[in-house]
């Protein structure tokens, strides 16, 4: 299942690198070597270099069953509206732990994602206590990050692994086939079931 992004609402398919592309790009490094070695067969570092590539290959060819968002994923998900304030988000994430909070519209349509450091740039003295009243009424609509990228329960964790990175991002709300919120994969998600369940096929 792909990886889907929505802005605004508005939904579209966040393109991906197909797992074949990636195969393709190790034999091409692998037939690389090989001229390499035959050029330099003295060059204990291209040898090396042509094993370890190999190896990569193999891997691939054996790799582990994967895991699914439904596997690691948090649910269920508290949920704010875009009407709440920037001081609500602040309370629940205090108080609960939270780092990140999905933002619904009147109808539950996801519409947009708040994160700590989203609040404390547009209020600084929050984490103080120092934070002016007005500025911490501000509604998370004027805040939060309309660009999100989401997935589904059963989009393979390695492909919302390789987005979390390329994208710089630390969690993913996960949606139903009806676009309902059912729960939400975070980076300490993934780290807590290395931990826990390693080892995890999470290459990028």
């Amino acid at each position: 299942m792909s990886i889907i992004l929505a802005v605004n609402g508005v939904v579209e398919t966040y393109p991906v690198k197909p797992a074949a592309q990636r195969h393709m790009q190790v034999e091409a490094v692998e037939a690389q070597g090989n001229n390499d070695q035959r050029s330099s067969s003295s060059d204990r570092s291209n040898v090396a270099a042509h094993n370890a590539y190999q190896q990569q290959a193999n891997q691939d060819q054996h790799a582990k069953p994967a895991l699914f968002a439904r596997d690691l994923m948090t649910s269920p998900v508290l949920t704010l509206s875009s009407d709440s304030t920037v001081s609500d988000a602040w309370t629940i994430m205090t108080h609960r732990g939270f780092r990140h909070i999905p933002i619904t519209s009147m109808h539950g349509t996801l519409v947009g994602m708040v994160s700590d450091r989203d609040l404390l740039r547009h209020v600084p003295g929050l984490s103080t206590g120092t934070a002016p009243v007005q500025a911490a009424q501000h509604r998370l609509a004027e805040i939060m990050v309309t660009r999100v990228i989401s997935a589904t329960p059963a989009t393979d964790i390695r492909e919302i692994a390789r987005t979390m990175l390329s994208e710089r991002i630390h969690a993913v709300p996960i949606l139903d086939g009806t676009r309902r919120l059912v729960g939400i994969l975070s980076a300490r998600d993934l780290l807590r079931a290395i931990a826990n369940h390693g080892p995890l096929e999470l290459w990028t």
